[in-house]
């Protein structure tokens, strides 16, 4: 007996979907079926948004941040300049610390980190672009807001001692335990960090 499988469209979709990261064979499923059959799924204007994403958005020519122009609307925020210049990883990155409401000076997207084994390497990276900007703009101060993990201290090292000669103070953000995390729960190396990065209390 033939071993039945999906129709060829259905099948094409799940495919498809599988190219997107993080979804696997079982969720591509899931996601497919709600897609053709769910009265509210409306693919045509999930479709309608994919082209317009794809077709509209573009990194911002001074941060590499998501704009529809040549300027991100940060970096088109008058008011932000002269401030800290915060150096992130990823695009997807900047949100989470503008909504933080602490930084208020601009952004700069590196494109990723050092990593060597995947052939990533200075070149591969926004580097060049940062150091053009600190000489142009001179900002107060150069915050490293990359990962904690090796690879992102490699990278932060190694931009760091670029920037050593600017005269800009430049300035890692601390590492600590996570918001609501017990002790019981911390690496060694995060438990490191917090008890290095500890600020005074009130009090004397």
């Amino acid at each position: 007996m033939r071993q039945v499988d999906y129709p060829l469209p259905f099948r094409s979709l799940v495919r498809e979907l599988r190219r997107l990261p993080g979804i696997g064979p079982r969720s591509a499923e899931r996601i497919a079926l709600w897609l053709a059959s769910a009265q509210d799924a409306r693919p045509g204007d999930l479709a309608t948004a994919l082209e317009q994403a794809r077709m509209e958005l573009k990194p911002c020519s001074v941060c590499g941040f998501f704009a529809t122009g040549d300027l991100c609307e940060i970096c088109a925020d008058t008011s932000r300049k002269g401030g800290a210049l915060c150096v992130v990883e990823y695009a997807t990155d900047v949100l989470p610390l503008e909504r933080t409401g602490v930084h208020e000076g601009n952004y700069h997207v590196l494109g990723g980190r050092l990593a060597p084994l995947d052939h990533v390497g200075p070149d591969q990276l926004r580097i060049t672009s940062l150091l053009k900007r600190v000489e142009e703009e001179r900002p107060a101060e150069i915050i490293l807001a990359l990962s904690a993990d090796v690879e992102g201290e490699a990278t932060s090292s190694f931009v760091a001692e670029l920037l050593a000669s600017s005269g800009v103070k430049v300035t890692r953000i601390a590492q600590g335990l996570p918001a609501g995390g017990g002790l019981e729960h911390a690496d060694p190396l995060t438990l490191q960090r917090a008890l290095s990065g500890r600020r005074m209390m009130g009090g004397a």
